[in-house]
């Protein structure tokens, strides 16, 4: 298998604006994407002695970013204290208390397919994602975009199970409510 290398004088032109979106999905601040975007870049360099070359330069610098965003949100959770969520939960018509569609409130599968079909959608669920308080957005985008294990996403957030489950549930219903409104009607 070829080795990979390093070509740090060509990392702001090619990777600089797929980093700058992987963050905004991930952060509600375009101040702060561009700061961990542009940290990437200072950690990478203070780092490449390390670089193995078994993964793409690409893949490398992501895995940096993603690095980069948690760590952002364990020194948040740091200054904004251990709870940032309540673990009461919220009951709701939705959903079923083991976290699947409750019967009557499923969304039609045509109009899913429908909507997932039009290009639109993603930018409303953005828009809607943007609302979300940054804890619901991060541990909703690393359970549904990124596909983390609940398991992982707790260790990596230093979060209870309870209060995971808490912020998935409120993202769900936040996103379903904004999305109802934006884009079903």
């Amino acid at each position: 298998m070829a080795k990979h290398t390093l070509q740090p004088d060509t990392w702001i032109d090619k990777f600089s604006d797929p980093l700058f979106g992987y963050a905004m999905a991930r952060i509600n601040s375009r101040e702060i994407a561009q700061d961990l975007v542009q940290e990437t870049f200072l950690v990478a360099l203070r780092t490449k002695e390390n670089y193995r070359g078994e993964v793409s330069e690409k893949n490398w610098l992501f895995i940096i970013l993603k690095s980069r965003i948690l760590d952002y949100y364990k020194k948040k959770k740091e200054v904004l204290g251990a709870n940032l969520v309540s673990e009461e939960d919220d009951s709701d018509e939705f959903f079923q208390s083991s976290g699947h569609w409750a019967k009557n409130a499923r969304p039609n599968p045509e109009t899913t397919e429908n909507m997932v079909r039009e290009k639109e959608f993603f930018s409303v669920l953005e828009a809607c994602k943007s609302r979300l308080n940054e804890m619901q957005n991060l541990v909703f985008t690393m359970k549904y975009l990124d596909g983390a294990d609940s398991e992982f996403i707790c260790k990596e957030l230093d979060i209870t199970s309870s209060n995971y489950w808490v912020l998935v549930h409120r993202a769900k219903l936040h996103l379903r409510r904004c999305l109802e409104l934006k884009w079903a009607n």
